[in-house]
């Protein structure tokens, strides 16, 4: 069964970065589209990052030149660098199978999340 386990997470001042990682296993990884979303309440989870089997990779436009998706096929694990944060970007942050077609639709697979939070 596939498992997605997010880590990274936590409270930065503006302008600061954090990296989070997601370690995924119990699927072919390897063949897989991968993405990072976020949610904050009240908000539906919206695409942030993709990145595809072949390394190519998508952003959300609010965070295109900050934020960095990376994957590492040895170790299954998916990571987003993030830098130069901003308190919107504060949310809750979740990793996620994605469709190869359209990278900011989810598969319905998801981790746990990993909570961000950036002040002012």
């Amino acid at each position: 069964q596939a498992q997605l386990v997010e880590s990274g997470g936590g409270s930065v001042q503006a302008g600061g970065s954090l990296r989070l990682s997601c370690a995924a296993s119990g699927f072919a990884f390897s063949v897989n589209c991968m993405g990072w979303f976020r949610q904050t309440p009240g908000q539906e989870r919206e695409g942030v990052a993709g990145i595809y089997p072949s390394g190519l990779t998508f952003y959300a436009s609010y965070v295109k030149g900050r934020f960095t998706i990376s994957r590492d096929t040895a170790k299954s694990t998916v990571d987003l660098q993030m830098n130069n944060l901003q308190p919107e970007d504060t949310a809750d942050y979740f990793c996620t199978v994605v469709t190869c077609s359209e990278w900011y639709r989810s598969t319905g697979y998801w981790g746990q999340g990993t909570q961000v939070n950036v002040s002012s």
